[in-house]
């Protein structure tokens, strides 16, 4: 298995990287009860361990929360998309996967779990990859959107705040502490979606202490019972 490299890390390590920020509230849109409808804000706003102030979630089982505090998506794959889904959308932009974070030159090959990053005053630390659902098949009109993220692992990732603070869109990431042999979010999702039942790759996500506490559930539940949860109604919508 391969490893983020520490060359890599030196070179991260001084680079800061410009954002764009974005909040939602829930509404009825795209045929859902979401806050996927985010807008972009240039306002100076109070990241807390909870989220951005002004942005909602609409389901909190499943978004938000102490270790889903904010969405951060990789703004080059809106590109692949257009590309891919050419014939039936026209238009692929930020933020389309809802995501409170867009930036370019940070993606699932360049980002590990556990990185710490300096954001204004706050600082937040990557926590887990996102988990696709059936509302970006709805909020595109596309049917197989989170499918395809899924297995081509561009799912962006989530973040968990260690320090709260004050941000605004000219506050950049600069990534201020790697964890020693850490995997990238794409090497976790490749494991986790692509390889569900590998107990021994399962074991290697198992000992990132700094993975969420949802995922850690959920591989212990899969080492224990050899077996894969139903992942239809997340991604389809339906059992």
């Amino acid at each position: 298995m391969t490893y983020c490299d520490i060359q890599e890390k030196n070179e991260q390590t001084t680079t800061e990287i410009d954002t764009r920020i974005f909040v939602g509230k829930v509404e009825q849109v795209f045929g859902l009860t979401s806050a996927i409808n985010k807008h972009q804000t240039s306002s100076s706003l109070y990241l807390s361990e909870q989220g951005l102030e002004g942005d909602e979630c609409a389901e909190l089982k499943f978004h938000g929360g102490a270790e889903r505090a904010l969405h951060h998506y990789p703004a080059e794959h809106y590109l692949f998309w257009q590309i891919k889904y050419s014939e039936s959308v026209s238009k692929w932009a930020a933020p389309g996967m809802g995501e409170n974070i867009s930036t370019l030159g940070m993606n699932e090959e360049n980002v590990c779990i556990g990185d710490q990053y300096q954001w204004g005053e706050a600082i937040i630390e990557v926590s887990q990859p996102r988990s696709p659902c059936y509302k970006l098949n709805q909020r595109w009109d596309v049917a197989d959107v989170s499918t395809s993220m899924q297995q081509l692992s561009r799912c962006g990732w989530l973040y968990r705040v260690i320090k709260s603070g004050m941000v605004d869109s000219n506050s950049r990431l600069t990534l201020i502490t790697r964890e020693e042999n850490a995997l990238t979010v794409k090497q976790v999702c490749d494991i986790f979606f692509g390889d569900p039942l590998n107990k021994e790759a399962l074991l290697s996500l198992q000992a990132i202490n700094k993975l969420s506490i949802n995922w850690q559930r959920t591989i212990q539940t899969r080492l224990t019972s050899g077996k894969l949860e139903n992942w239809n109604f997340r991604l389809l919508g339906h059992a």
